[in-house]
């Protein structure tokens, strides 16, 4: 018996082989499928995939066999994968020097062996897909054939895996930054809240007390303090409410009635300019987040208010019941959204640069929250619109 030699870039060879993190893993179906065909292809009683580790051979899979690992040293694969043909073939192991008194060809009658070499993408040889028999034989030239391509097979999977938890580790790793940044996010938010509100007090006891020392332009810079404060807690609380809505979309599912809900929000609102807002005729029972449906609306119609230049407001809200999902529709007169920016429009900070009823410029959290929480339950948001005429909203959530 020769014991197989290690290839001249073993210590590579060997990290490849552990990346792919199959070393003492579990049986896994895919593999034993590939093994279970091979055997009946070449028509043999014992197929493997192996990965050859630094002492030891693996067997990520054993059609035929009780054991997953055997020693490296009296291994056929350890010679397989030193060899470069296509395919490493030994028709009588007890005629071959290097297998002869070799324990798996006395003790198991291991005396066909052929193997297909499992290259990865870096060129590293990691194991083989092979098979056993225990007599002396050939394989025609199909059977080749088809043991080759099954090994391009167990290559596509290793990788697959190897890609798959890539992108799972990747997808972790996002969702940690994520939280820290939502946890960032709502503890600068707070912290600022404070001093915000102590600066807008601050400039009208200013104003106040002082007001008749203050020229124009002094009173003209407490007003731009007071606004650009007010304007800083808007955004902060749509950020808040942003990397909230997680929660909020996780909340308890209730039953309310859809008018019961839009009233409510209307009332919320405080509406103090001409507005005529038309509800739906059909009262309908909704089975969904409350909580969640109200901040979605909510938004939407404040939106309607606020980017709307004419005298009087006009907004249209329709709502039914449709394949399982609740649909809402809710339709302005205002100042519309350029036909350029409906595409990002729900992207976060995404903004169309069109000054508000006030002349203030929104912050692009709002409509990027609504499509959010849509999303998480269970639907989707489409916008249309006409600069100058009006917007609409649809969108649907699912029945729970």
């Amino acid at each position: 018996m020769i014991t197989p030699k290690f290839p001249v870039d073993e210590k590579q060879r060997i990290a490849a082989v552990r990346s792919y993190n199959l070393l003492d893993t579990l049986p896994e179906k895919d593999f034993d499928n590939i093994t279970a065909l091979t055997a009946n292809i070449c028509d043999v009683p014992i197929s493997l995939v192996t990965l050859l580790d630094a002492d030891r051979n693996f067997l990520k899979s054993h059609y035929g066999i009780p054991f997953n690992e055997s020693p490296r040293n009296i291994s056929f694969c350890g010679h397989a994968i030193l060899e470069e043909s296509d395919i490493f073939i030994v028709e009588d192991a007890r005629k071959d020097t290097r297998f002869k008194n070799n324990p798996l060809v006395k003790d198991l009658q291991a005396i066909f062996y052929a193997g297909v070499r499992l290259i990865n993408s870096e060129g590293y040889p990691l194991g083989t897909l092979c098979v056993f028999d225990t007599k002396a034989r050939t394989l025609s030239k199909s059977q080749k054939k088809a043991l080759i391509a099954m090994a391009y097979q167990v290559v596509n999977l290793f990788e697959a895996r190897k890609r798959n938890r890539t992108l799972l580790a990747v997808q972790q790793e996002l969702k940690d930054k994520n939280e820290q940044l939502k946890n960032f996010a709502g503890v600068v938010s707070h912290d600022m809240k404070m001093p915000l509100a102590n600066m807008i007090i601050t400039s009208d006891m200013l104003r106040t007390k002082y007001g008749h020392l203050l020229d124009s332009q002094g009173k003209e810079y407490l007003n731009y303090i007071k606004q650009s404060s007010f304007t800083l807690s808007e955004y902060i609380t749509g950020l808040l409410e942003h990397y909230e809505s997680d929660k909020t979309a996780s909340l308890t599912d209730e039953v309310f009635d859809s008018q019961e809900v839009l009233e409510e929000i209307i009332e919320l609102l405080n509406i103090n300019i001409d507005c005529e807002i038309n509800l739906p005729e059909e009262n309908i029972e909704i089975h969904a987040n409350k909580v969640a449906l109200e901040q979605i609306i909510l938004n939407l119609v404040a939106n309607s208010l606020k980017y709307n230049d004419k005298e009087r407001i006009k907004i249209d809200i329709d709502c039914f019941e449709k394949n399982g999902c609740y649909h809402f529709k809710i339709t302005d007169n205002g100042i519309g959204i350029p036909k350029n920016k409906l595409e990002h429009i729900f992207e976060l900070f995404a903004t169309t640069d069109v000054l508000d009823r006030n002349g203030k410029k929104g912050n692009g959290i709002g409509l990027s929250t609504v499509k959010k929480l849509v999303e998480k339950l269970g639907g989707e948001i489409k916008v249309t619109s006409k600069l100058g005429e009006g917007t609409t909203f649809l969108f649907g959530i699912k029945k729970t």
